[in-house]
């Protein structure tokens, strides 16, 4: 509510007096109608898809442990999103890591999607007290509704064929 003493904006449209003229016209009651259907609908199916994809998101988590077993899972234990895994391996190179998956055919990113482009370290992931040296390799993996199980093992044996190799590199 706008008190009297406000400042008014000045509307878009003009028009009657509706909506102590602050808008105009009458309101789309199909429109209104429809979205809420469409809400309806999208809260229903809410649970099953977040279920499903906290399963893949944990299979993912269990495959990444299993092919190393210093993997670090962040947020790991705590509610968080259902469809990101953030993570990171000591000593590894987040870009290193990046490079070799984009050869791989695999989509992978690091840091925060609302830090996409930038260089520096997450300043997420330090507020979270994680160590810088950890923070630089850290990468991040999701999934979407079209994501299946096939998906999350064809990750795992990219992101193992790339251990192995970087393993044997190293030997």
């Amino acid at each position: 509510i706008v008190s009297d003493d406000a400042l008014t904006p000045e509307p878009l449209f003009k028009g009657g007096g509706q909506e102590r003229r602050q808008r105009s016209g009458t309101e789309n009651v199909a429109g209104i109608a429809g979205f809420a259907a469409a809400l309806k609908a999208v809260i229903q199916a809410r649970e099953p898809a977040v279920s499903r994809m906290q399963q893949l998101r944990d299979r993912l988590e269990d495959g990444l442990k299993r092919a190393h077993g210093e993997t670090i899972v962040f947020g790991e234990g705590v509610a968080r999103l259902p469809n990101t895994t953030a993570f990171a391996l000591p000593g590894l190179s987040a870009e290193t890591a990046l490079i070799a998956m984009d050869l791989a055919g695999v989509a992978v990113s690091s840091g925060s999607a609302c830090s996409s482009g930038k260089v520096a370290t997450s300043h997420v992931l330090a507020a979270m007290g994680v160590p810088t040296e950890i923070a630089r390799g850290a990468l991040r993996v999701s999934s979407g509704p079209t994501t299946t199980a096939q998906d999350v093992e064809a990750f795992l044996a990219a992101w193992t064929r790339f251990l192995q190799r970087r393993v044997a590199r190293a030997a």
